[in-house]
This record gives structure tokens, C-alpha cells and sequence, in this order.
């Protein structure tokens, strides 16, 4: 395996990435003409969608399009993917998202290092689910950091940050979205002052770290006897995967907007659904929380108010009782 070299003044420059929110800084680099990008690197195609076909990463779409050379190995770890990437000669690298921690013999090829595209303002929320954290938290406001990449877990000096704001209505996909474009504008700004030596990495303060876990689909399970206020925030930090979730009459019954309603004390049980004018809403821990739309198990999605009309007898219920939420 011998990596194809081209005659350039441009720096050499390998890209590794993997999920959507990685395309944009992809699409901006090759947009700028700056770079000699010689190699984007992402994970090998994965089984999706209901017949598990095999399905190629959104980054090797996108660099399929732009006609930059794609290669998808299963790992960076073995001792020919190293020497294959040392041999591409790069003087510097990109990575957003890419889905595997880089060792130290990696990280050490590119003489500019590693550059790393991060949805927080680090030390805030490092790790898989930094844009989730924020919405859970309440936070009003997030960002992305431009950092050099060490043997730690977005543990490495920063370049570069921005701050985003978070709305009131803001889900991670949409939040997602914003991030991906503000990174991607930042990084090509970041990056060509970084090779110029205009730049001075800052340490992040050790102190002040946080650390977000990795999102499974079982934290999408409500628990009703939780503040309507924090059962809002899980529906938009989950909207659109793994998505918040309940169950009702042994069906799934997936929440995917909801509001925070102010309306009269109920004594019934948390999950108990109660109808307002507006729809139906749930009685939880502290407060009720509307329900806006809804999808149950093997129907589509619909409004909370089209959904009560259809399904009257939901009025009473308590909803994950038959889950032992």
C-alpha cells in the first residue's frame, strides 16, 4: 500500500472525518484552493436503514463529489495504516469527527499537526456529545473550539473559538447544523494563520473541564418524575436521535416537540396525561409538559392535538407505567 504523492506548492493537507456535521469543514477547505488535499480519511461504509445495506459516510460522499481520494480503513492502529499515512507526507491534518482516537505515532507525522474541529467551547464539554450537554444543561449560549490534537480526549491547546448562541426552540439537529457552518468558516480562517505561525496554542485550564458521555438509545427513555422544564430540554437535545421516548398501552410513543405549560397544580401520578385545550399534556415532577407532536409505534408523525382527537382514551393514562419508568 504506497500513497500517490502530486508536485505542489500547496501545504499537504489529509482530512479525517466521518458524519455530516464533518462535510462542511471538508466542502470549505477544498472550496478555499489552498491546500493540496492528498488523502480524506473515514470510516469504511456501515450497515443502515431497514435493510442494512451497506451505506457510505456522509464525508465519503462528499469527497467522492469533490474528486478527492477516499480511504476508509478499519483502523489507524496497524502498523501499515501508520506508514501508509506518513508516507502521504502531509504537513498538516484536519479532523471532525472522525470516530477513533489517534495514537501518539499519528500524531506525530504532520509537523502542523492535528487540527481538530470541536462543537464546544472546550474545556466545556469534551467528548461525544458536547452539542446534546449544551441544550440538556439549559446553557443560552455554545460555540466551537479549533484545537490541536494530543493524546488526551479533547484535552490539547486551543487555536481558535466562537461562540454560538442556543435558542429557546433548538434542537441538536438544528444546533448541529449551525455549529457545522461556523466550524467550517472558523477552521479556514484558523488554518492558514496557524501555518503562518501567526498563532499561539493556548492551554485549556484542566480545571474547568467537563466531560459528556456518549449518547445511547436508552437515555431517550422519559422519566416523568423529572421537571417538565428538564423533560423539554431531553426532547430537543434527543430530536433527531435517539429522540425522547415513552411507552403507552405497550406501544412506543416517541415525543418529538413539547412546551412547558403553565396551568394549575395536578395531584395525579407523574406520566399521567391530562387534556388542555391546546392538546395533551403530562403531569411530571414539577409542572406540566404539552405535548405538540407525537409518533406512536408504527404510525406517523402528528400533532399532540391531532393525536388527542384520534386517541381520546390516552386522557388518564400514565404514560411508561408498563415500562417501570
Amino acid at each position: 500500500m504506497t500513497a500517490e504523492r502530486t508536485t505542489t506548492d500547496k501545504p499537504r493537507l489529509i482530512f479525517l472525518g466521518t458524519p455530516v456535521f464533518a462535510v462542511p469543514s471538508l466542502q470549505r477547505l477544498a472550496e478555499t484552493g489552498a491546500y493540496d488535499i492528498v488523502q480524506v480519511i473515514t470510516q469504511p461504509d456501515r450497515p443502515a436503514g431497514r435493510g442494512r445495506k451497506l451505506r457510505p459516510s456522509p464525508v465519503k460522499e462528499a469527497a467522492q463529489a469533490l474528486g478527492l481520494p477516499v480511504w476508509t480503513p478499519e483502523t489507524l492502529k496497524t502498523p501499515d495504516a501508520v506508514a501508509y499515512v506518513r508516507d502521504l507526507a502531509p504537513d498538516v491534518a484536519v479532523v471532525v469527527a472522525y470516530g477513533e482516537i489517534l495514537r501518539p505515532n499519528v500524531l506525530a507525522i504532520p509537523p502542523k499537526g492535528f487540527l481538530n474541529v470541536h462543537a464546544s467551547l472546550l474545556p466545556k464539554y469534551r467528548g461525544a456529545a458536547p452539542i446534546q450537554a449544551a441544550i440538556l444543561n439549559g446553557d443560552r449560549e455554545t460555540g466551537v473550539s479549533i484545537m490541536l490534537l494530543d493524546e488526551g480526549m479533547d484535552t490539547g491547546p486551543v487555536l481558535a473559538q466562537r461562540v454560538v448562541p442556543i435558542a429557546p426552540d433548538e434542537t441538536a439537529g438544528t444546533l448541529s447544523e449551525k455549529l457545522a457552518q461556523v466550524g467550517a468558516e472558523l477552521l479556514v480562517e484558523t488554518l492558514p494563520r496557524w501555518l503562518a505561525g501567526e498563532i499561539e496554542p493556548r492551554p485549556q485550564d484542566h480545571s474547568q473541564a467537563t466531560v459528556t458521555r456518549l449518547i445511547k438509545k436508552a437515555h431517550g427513555r422519559i422519566d416523568w418524575t423529572a421537571p417538565a422544564v428538564q423533560i423539554e430540554r431531553q426532547v430537543r437535545a434527543f430530536t433527531p436521535w435517539p429522540s425522547a421516548f415513552t411507552t403507552w398501552d405497550g406501544r412506543l410513543l416517541k415525543v418529538m416537540r413539547a412546551r412547558v405549560v403553565n396551568a394549575p397544580a395536578h395531584d395525579a401520578e407523574p406520566g399521567t396525561v391530562v387534556a388542555l385545550d391546546e392538546g395533551p399534556a403530562v403531569v411530571t415532577g414539577e409542572g406540566l409538559l404539552l405535548l405538540e407532536e407525537v409518533q406512536l409505534e408504527g404510525k406517523r408523525p402528528t400533532t399532540g392535538k391531532a393525536f388527542l382527537q384520534g386517541y381520546s382514551q390516552i386522557v388518564g393514562a400514565r404514560l411508561g407505567a408498563d415500562a417501570n419508568e
